[in-house]
């Protein structure tokens, strides 16, 4: 359970450019990097392979599920074995060891109800368990897994079908990643981009903490041409 954040009175939207807040899964809405960890070496254990190499562990965190078994199986002589397994494998034991971020329920509440809330994810078939079990599908207007999208990002289908759905374009959106894919993908849907604690990307507003969240977006509001805050 998160700690009570700070009091925060909810934005005025009329007439601002800012419509729709979307966010990453994995290091954004929770640290899952140990349920990963712990999900991929089970299935290396299986097949009697040894634990993930630290490499390994960056790229499970941005990437399918099938791309993720690609690249920790690669020279594996029955690929097919391992994709057939992985199918019937239950993810549903490491949900429990995902921690939710600080002040993310928060944040959404600021959100709330002024502002489109979304998904856009690299997760498949896991995504909606794992909303559900730790309470937050409510949170969200439209979730876009990699299961619902014929390319995942980086590739911007995902946040195409988003900017449709709500019909915006995408100077009224922003995406909050952690990722170099999804600095990439936000970058391919020419959505700005917001670098939740990892201050090596290159990104429009970095964001520490959700409990800064509430200042940034009133910033966003202000700034009503997104102009970039890169890093030179």
């Amino acid at each position: 359970m998160t700690s009570p954040g700070p009091t925060i009175s909810p934005p005025l939207w009329i007439d601002n450019v800012l419509k729709l807040v979307a966010f990453d899964c994995d290091g954004v809405l929770f640290d899952s990097q140990q349920a990963n960890i712990a999900f991929y070496n089970a299935i290396l254990a299986h097949f009697d392979q040894p634990p993930l190499a630290p490499e390994a562990v960056d790229y499970i965190h941005s990437h399918t599920v099938w791309e993720s078994l690609n690249h920790i199986f690669n020279g594996y002589p029955d690929l097919s074995a391992v994709f057939h397994f992985a199918r019937s494998f239950d993810y549903s034991p490491f949900i429990s060891m995902m921690v939710e971020e600080p002040f993310l329920r928060e944040f959404f509440q600021f959100l709330r109800p002024g502002c489109y809330v979304a998904l856009a994810t690299n997760r498949t078939t896991t995504t909606r368990a794992v909303l559900t079990y730790h309470g937050l599908a409510d949170n969200f207007d439209l979730v876009v897994s990699a299961q619902d999208v014929s390319y995942p990002k980086p590739h911007p289908e995902s946040f195409v079908r988003i900017l449709e759905h709500f019909c915006l374009s995408p100077q009224e959106a922003i995406y909050i990643g952690d990722s170099r894919v999804d600095e990439q993908f936000a970058a391919n849907a020419g959505v700005p981009f917001v670098a939740y604690r990892n201050p090596g990307l290159t990104a429009n507003y970095h964001l520490d903490s959700f409990a800064a969240g509430p200042d940034l977006i009133r910033d966003l509001v202000r700034d009503q041409a997104f102009e970039p805050r890169r890093k030179s």
